[in-house]
């Protein structure tokens, strides 16, 4: 819906920093004695998260235990409350802003069940926990992430009424007025010991991605520009408003790269263009890359002032601190200092107010993913899944396969063969000999993506195929191969390396990245340019994600609304058994001068 300016200022200076208002401003003559005296100076802190992405406990609900990394990070709201109370108290609450970037309402099963199982927008539904958990921690604003939109807009629209502060989206616009969608600032009044209030205004951007990620729940309704054209549209703005502060919260990374190529006009990690662009601007929290910069300063071309960016760890694992020391110049304030860093959550306990009132949920999100669904007849892992081809991979393509062959049954389409794309979306999912639950099962998926069905050709297939093979360092023959540094060359995520069933072929890791894919069969035979085939892929691929070839431009002839997950969650309940000896096969190996890398 288009944005109401006066009720969106009037609701910013309610979601300020929980300072008072009135009286605020000095007189002119106090101004001038307070000069007379010296500079005066006032310092605040500005706290900020990213991609918390449902997280808050420190709790694993695929594996049913704490979590743990190789690194030994902590995750969750909890967690980062404590470092806020800590930061708070060491500060002054008056003089602190709490932020976030994005990304905050999917990725776990307790983000998932009240969007849902429970769903917040049901009549008389219950509070989404991050609402509750944020709204207790006194968060003062947050922009929109891209997995915001992955539930639709409904639930998006029922969680900002349930949050007590603004979710921020000046580049989210509606596609028919071309006006914000969302709030697309908040601006917040700190008080000082010197008669006159610091305004901060915060800026919130997010992800031009939106567009072909989550093209099903937006196309028509919203659109996304660039990062930089609506930054250079809004700074100036708030500065003749009267911002003596200007931070931008941007679920956006700071490498200038983007993941869709070509396929959108608009920079998907943008936040250090931004910067480097858009004059005014002090410091960017950043998001979306789930990467760790404690500190980073970038020059903008224009004024050769330099922005300190910082983005804290996924998941609650980081929070950042911007510490801002200003002074009193010429009748107004000025940044004269501003520096970042993160602190850790592992360092702290969870803050028991938070554990107390989420605990109900947590124990039902808990029982949920502990329920039976089937059983399983041999262990499978997905550990060596980023360089072998494994039974559990093997099980996402044969689902996928088989629901579209059922899908397609009786139309135009339904005598071609079906191939399947599936990627490991965790090295550490596994699917027990025995009882099989809920959580075995999502936690080999643990997208929210729905299953689509496109028109490819062997030809397509081919350049697909030897796309995802840039996977993979190269390697020489008779070299050592470490599988720890075989994979994720030039920094591709696991998620960005799919496998196809149906076909078998080789990648040969000796050979430079555009050459690696050889021997492709289909049915035993050399793959043919101009067959036709059905190909069984996740939306987030085929709306263009990772940029892979020929498919986003791929006839749809199928797609389904209900993520991949619950169709296989679905598929174990309806067959009560896994057997792997039914489905698993090594389609494809790594290969060096045609001899078997493993």
């Amino acid at each position: 819906m288009p944005l109401n300016r006066r009720k969106f200022l009037e609701k910013s200076a309610v979601t300020g920093a929980g300072v008072a208002l009135a009286g605020a401003v000095s007189a002119p003559g106090a101004q001038a004695a307070e000069a007379k005296r010296g500079a005066k100076r006032y310092a605040f802190t500005v706290l900020g998260t990213t991609d918390l992405h449902g997280n808050v406990f420190n709790w694993d609900y695929f594996t049913d235990k704490e979590f743990d990394d190789k690194d030994h990070n902590d995750v969750g709201l909890a967690k980062v409350s404590t470092l806020v109370n800590r930061v708070r108290a060491e500060k002054g609450r008056r003089n602190t802003l709490l932020i976030d970037a994005g990304d905050t309402i999917q990725g776990t099963q307790l983000s998932y069940y009240y969007a849902k199982v429970d769903p917040i927008t049901a009549v008389g539904g219950p509070v989404h926990p991050m609402a509750q958990a944020m709204n207790a921690m006194g968060y003062d604003a947050a922009a929109l992430g891209n997995h915001e939109f992955n539930y639709g807009i409904p639930v998006l629209r029922k969680f900002e009424q349930q949050c007590r502060f603004p979710l921020l989206g000046a580049n989210a616009l509606d596609a028919k007025t071309l006006r914000p969608a969302f709030a697309p600032y908040s601006m917040h009044r700190l008080r000082t010991p010197h008669g006159r209030d610091v305004k901060v205004a915060v800026l919130g951007l997010t992800n031009p991605g939106i567009a072909i990620w989550d093209k099903a729940n937006v196309q028509g309704r919203m659109t996304f520009p660039g990062l930089e054209e609506q930054a250079a549209k809004w700074v100036p703005k708030l500065r003749s408003m009267g911002a003596d502060v200007v931070i931008v919260s941007a679920h956006s990374g700071s490498s200038g790269t983007s993941s869709y190529g070509d396929q959108l006009p608009y920079i998907e990690n943008a936040a250090g263009l931004v910067a480097e662009q858009v004059p005014g601007i002090d410091a960017i929290l950043v998001g979306h890359a789930h990467t760790e910069i404690p500190e980073y300063f970038v020059t903008n071309k224009k004024t050769g002032k330099k922005v300190v960016l910082s983005e804290p760890l996924k998941w609650g694992q980081r929070l950042t601190l911007f510490d801002f020391e200003l002074v009193w110049e010429k009748g107004c304030w000025k940044v004269e200092k501003v520096g970042a860093k993160v602190l850790n959550s592992n360092t702290v306990e969870e803050d028991p107010k938070i554990t107390k009132l989420l605990g109900d949920e947590h124990e039902k999100v808990v029982a949920y993913v502990n329920q039976v669904i089937g059983t399983n007849a041999a262990e499978m892992t997905s550990v060596e899944a980023p360089y072998k081809d494994v039974p559990i991979i093997d099980l996402i393509n044969h689902i996928q396969a088989d629901t579209v062959k059922q899908a397609l049954a009786g139309t135009e389409h339904a005598a071609l063969p079906v191939l399947s794309q599936a990627a490991c979306f965790s090295r550490s999912a596994r699917i027990p000999a025995g009882q099989v639950t809920i959580r075995d099962v999502a936690g080999l998926y643990v997208f929210e993506n729905t299953l689509e069905a496109r028109l490819m050709t062997g030809a397509q297939m081919k350049a697909y195929l030897e796309y995802s093979a840039n996977y993979f360092a190269q390697t020489a023959p008779g070299a050592a191969v470490d599988p720890a540094k075989l994979t994720n060359a030039n920094g591709t995520p696991d998620y960005n390396y799919d496998v196809v069933s149906g076909l078998s072929y080789e990648i040969d890791i000796a050979k430079p990245a555009g050459s690696r894919v050889t021997n492709v069969r289909f049915e035993g035979q050399p793959l043919a340019d101009d067959a036709q085939f059905v190909f069984a892929v996740n939306n987030y691929r085929a709306n263009g994600g990772g940029n892979f070839p020929h498919v986003a431009a791929a006839r749809l002839l199928w797609s389904n609304s209900d993520e991949i997950r619950n169709t296989m969650i679905a598929w174990v309940k309806a067959k009560g058994s896994i057997d792997p000896a039914a489905f698993a096969a090594v389609d494809w190996r790594l290969t060096r001068e045609g001899t078997p890398v493993f």
